[in-house]
């Protein structure tokens, strides 16, 4: 269980690098904003969160189409809690097929992105550099990085090739009707022209009120 976050962190907590921890969330302990944030994080973060304390099975059930990882009653066994952790961290570390980014989807199997039905035509290392800017979709990803995640290179290379790579992914990508979805940060490295964290829809908001307002009810004066 060491590697286990049993708690809800905030985003001022740091995590180790390269690890992705599974949370433990109890609404009935988290302050009203909090609950809320929880609600309007973006997805790979809500599927990272095991809610405890949700004796309602409807509340469950819309809990997971909101896409925690794991939804469970307020009294369940130490081994059960483990099991359903660990369970989060397996489907954390394990790649999807595909992602979607807008119109935009990638299909890991075929290492191809689609627009509406057709073929972008990356080549392997384009779709590469592309797949890895859309782990963090909205977040710049260093220069450094995509040389070692991508090129499993240790060290900055003499030539441009990132740059190329770069501006041939965006050539394709522009043809396609997808202009400046790659941008160049300030930092000297490359993001996904999309939120990371997208302000959540009117309703969701409420019902991450509504929620909160039941799982803590011994909390309302």
């Amino acid at each position: 269980m060491r590697r286990l976050g049993w708690k809800l962190l905030r985003e001022s907590e740091a995590v180790p690098q390269g690890e992705v921890l599974p949370l433990i969330a109890m609404p009935a302990r988290l302050v009203l904003g909090e609950w809320v944030t929880l609600f309007g994080a973006a997805p790979a973060r809500r599927r990272r969160v095991l809610v405890v304390g949700v004796d309602d099975a409807l509340e469950r059930a819309r809990l997971l189409r909101l896409g925690f990882g794991d939804a469970i009653g307020a009294q369940p066994h130490l081994e059960e809690v483990e099991s359903r952790a660990l369970r989060i961290e397996e489907q954390i570390h394990s790649l999807p097929r595909h992602r979607e980014v807008g119109p935009l989807r990638l299909d890991l199997l075929a290492r191809e992105a689609f627009v509406a039905g057709r073929a972008v035509g990356l080549h392997p290392r384009e779709f590469a550099l592309l797949w890895r800017l859309a782990d963090n979709p909205g977040e710049t990803v260093g220069s450094g990085n995509l040389l070692t995640d991508v090129w499993r290179l240790a060290f900055r290379p003499e030539t441009n090739s990132l740059a190329v790579h770069v501006s041939r992914l965006r050539s394709k990508l522009r043809l396609s009707g997808l202009d400046g979805l790659i941008e160049t940060t300030l930092e000297g490295g490359y993001r996904l022209a999309t939120p990371a964290v997208p302000p959540p829809a009117a309703a969701t908001a409420q019902f991450a009120l509504d929620g909160y307002l039941r799982f803590g009810e011994e909390r309302v004066r």
